[in-house]
């Protein structure tokens, strides 16, 4: 099995930075890919980014340019770098992966608020 634990999500202000990180355990090596979701109040999950074991990385278009996905293999952590944030970013932030035979696992996410 693997488990997941997001953290780093806090308060910042409009045009700051945080970086989550996203920490794996259990059968890491069942790994091939790890996804950052968010979901705002009201509205629904939405990826976010996604990095491969190959470090194969994908951004979504909303937040290119503003946000990056790194993995550190030593540290089975993967980061979602966030920069120029916006008050339209605040939302949960969740790790997910999925494993073979489609089992899925998610963290239990970190909440990210932008405010002035």
């Amino acid at each position: 099995q693997v488990q997941l634990v997001e953290s780093g999500g806090g308060l910042v202000q409009p045009g700051g930075s945080l970086r989550l990180s996203c920490v794996a355990s259990g059968t890491v090596s069942s790994i091939y890919a790890i996804y950052w979701y968010r979901q705002s109040p009201g509205e629904e999950r939405e990826l976010v980014a996604s990095i491969t074991m190959r470090d194969m990385a994908f951004v979504a278009q909303p937040v290119k340019g503003r946000f990056t996905i790194s993995r550190d293999s030593d540290k089975n952590t993967v980061y979602l770098q966030m920069n120029r944030l916006t008050p339209e970013d605040t939302a949960v932030y969740y790790c997910h992966t999925e494993l073979p035979g489609y089992l899925e696992v998610w963290g239990p996410g970190t909440t990210v608020t932008v405010a002035s």
